[in-house]
């Protein structure tokens, strides 16, 4: 029998090979067709799976919060997941979902959970880039392979729904801060990766407060792609890629090609290999640190504060 310790390094290996684990679970019916659809979340969020406990409602609790449970000496805030999607269980709720991300734990409600697949990233499409974009819906799964009839997983954007959900609201003393100007050469600008709407949408408001020139793209294939093109435009006109990018930042769980993926080929390849890169991702934990460290990477922050964004991209530039 494989030891708890050997499943948990099986399952972090796999990001050396452009692979994950997602999460299959059932909401209830959809209110457009009346189905019950298949949804997704990352294996890496999932902190653990427990029958429904007893939840304690807040008095003057948000829309979608059923309220509060304590699990292991710890209060968790409880979502009603199918409530926020547009679900209707016809079991009831009767599975949490107690995760981990974006330097918070929540649990969310949810009908059933079906099983844990192994997938390429390579079998999960943008959900922007296959016309199927939805507000909580980052990419969609082709769990059979890249086949006809293959069943189909939507992969939550479980950052837009915590935003959604629990708005953060920029202080005033925050949107003032004063920002230092970020160290790029002339020309170049930072190459940011992020299949998240929501985060897009944190990282440009950032770097337009950096003053710092950015081109964003919404998978690591994407930014792979752009940078052979902007690699050669520099060899053809004599100059280093640093001309041209000054940084590459990206997510670490993307459509086709993940961060882990993305960085990996970034500093095995000759033309780029000098390209700072920071990972900025809502996955924590020692073990994603690790491996940040091991495919090379020249920084990793945690999403999403901007200070901490601006003190590393600051730190990671060349000076």
């Amino acid at each position: 029998m494989k030891s708890v310790q050997h499943e948990i390094d099986e399952r972090t290996n796999l990001t050396s090979s452009n692979k994950f684990e997602l999460l299959l679970f059932r909401l209830g019916t959809d209110s457009a067709l009346g189905q019950s659809e298949l949804f997704g979340i990352n294996v890496f969020k999932i902190r653990e799976i427990v029958a429904m406990p007893s939840i304690t409602p807040i008095a003057g609790g948000s829309a979608h919060s059923l309220g509060v449970v304590n699990l292991r000496g710890q209060v968790i805030p409880v979502l009603d997941l199918p409530a926020i999607v547009g679900c209707k269980p016809q079991t009831g709720l009767n599975i949490m979902l107690v995760t981990e991300f974006a330097r918070t734990t929540q649990a969310f409600a949810v009908e059933s959970v079906e099983d844990i697949v192994r997938l390429d990233w390579n079998q999960v499409l943008s959900a922007e880039s296959s016309g199927s974009a939805g507000k909580l819906v980052t990419s969609i799964a082709r769990l059979d392979g890249n086949t006809d009839g293959t069943r189909l997983a939507q992969v939550l954007d479980v950052e837009a729904i915590l935003q959604m959900v629990t708005p953060v609201v920029q202080s005033q003393a925050e949107a003032q801060r004063p920002r230092s100007k970020l160290n790029l050469r002339p020309g170049a600008i930072i190459l940011a990766a992020d299949d998240s709407f929501v985060a897009r949408s944190l990282i440009e408001r950032e770097l337009q407060a950096l003053q710092a020139p950015y081109e964003m793209l919404k998978t690591g294939k994407e930014a792979w792609d752009r940078l052979q093109v902007l690699a050669q435009q520099a060899k053809d006109e004599g100059k280093s890629i640093l001309d041209k990018v000054g940084l590459v930042l990206t997510d670490l769980e993307m459509p086709e090609m993940d961060g882990f993926t993305l960085t990996r080929n970034i500093k095995q390849d000759a033309n780029l290999k000098e390209l700072p890169v920071v990972i900025h991702s809502s996955l924590s934990g020692s073990a994603n640190e690790d491996h940040v460290r091991g495919v090379g990477a020249d920084g990793y922050v945690a999403k999403f504060v901007a200070e901490d964004l601006a003190a590393t991209l600051s730190k990671v530039l060349p000076h």
